[in-house]
């Protein structure tokens, strides 16, 4: 019974690995599958917290040494996508002059993943804004 069970769950979660490779590309599903620079960060240099129009709510966080942002995490109550979307911002923003991550944008995010379903590209856009938030709190 426990075999057949295993079995069972196994395929299913191919299925489901599937349908997320076929909707929004390996690149995504990379990222959905081992998600990266996810949770909270103790005394950030720079916070954000953004709430989007479709509900979701995102932070980030921003810690600089010296002159660059030497680190980044992210929490998000969203969808996959939101989380997706807000690891490629702490991506981008690691390594970067605070001036230079200001210019990260929703079309920069969603580049980086070869685009979303138009349902969904909203979620780059959140987390370009709440990646400007934080840098907003770094004087």
């Amino acid at each position: 019974m426990s075999h057949s069970l295993d079995e069972f769950a196994d395929r299913l979660q191919e299925e489901v690995n599937q349908e997320v490779i076929q909707k929004y590309g390996e690149r995504v599903y990379e990222r959905w599958s081992n998600p990266r620079f996810g949770g909270r960060m103790e005394s950030p240099t720079g916070y954000g917290r953004v709430t989007g129009n479709c509900g979701d709510t995102m932070e980030i966080f921003l810690r600089l040494e010296g002159e660059l942002v030497s680190d980044a995490s992210f929490t998000t109550d969203g969808c996959g996508c939101s989380a997706v979307c807000a690891s490629v911002a702490c991506e981008l923003a690691i390594g970067k002059e605070p001036e230079k991550v200001a210019d990260v944008t929703g079309e920069m995010i969603l580049q980086v993943l070869g685009g979303l379903p138009e349902d969904d590209v909203h979620c780059g856009f959140l987390a370009a804004k709440t990646l400007r938030a934080a840098l907003s709190e770094i004087s």
